[in-house]
């Protein structure tokens, strides 16, 4: 029997995530969210097959820590990274798209009765800031989505 060694995951605080964040909260599906409250962190080490992650937090912690809603948004350097800035900008669309309306600190799954997070979604999102490029905090961060 051999052992695994476990992986150390790291975070590190993500500025550059966090101004693409943002700057995507600018478009109308997203203006329930309350962008000095979603935390953006780049990860190293993590096994996961995902590109990137959202946490919410709960209600029990809400309570306890006697805050507002909080969420974390993580990018998988591993697999985040390689990825074109069209496709980074469609993962953190779709991480985005886990944020309800409510902003309760909740997360939305990928299917609900009257949700359902599509990959069509993404696109039709990232189609129409694509189309609209002259919005001035497009052009001050001079993002290249």
């Amino acid at each position: 029997m051999t052992s695994r060694k476990k992986a150390k995951v790291q975070w590190i605080f993500a500025p550059d995530i966090k101004r693409k964040i943002e700057s995507l909260c600018q478009h109308p599906d997203f203006s329930h969210i309350k962008t000095p409250s979603v935390h953006c962190f780049r990860s190293t080490g993590s096994k996961a097959r995902a590109y990137a992650r959202i946490w919410g937090l709960p209600r029990i912690f809400k309570l306890a820590l006697n805050t507002e809603s909080h969420y974390c948004l993580e990018v998988i350097s591993e697999k985040f990274e390689p990825l074109n800035q069209k496709d980074q900008c469609k993962v953190l669309i779709h991480e985005l798209l886990h944020i309800p309306k409510t902003f309760s600190g909740s997360l939305l799954p990928h299917r609900t009765g009257s949700f359902h997070l599509s990959t069509q979604k993404v696109n039709q999102i990232y189609q129409s800031i694509k189309e609209k490029p002259k919005k001035p905090l497009f052009r001050k961060l001079k993002l290249s989505f």
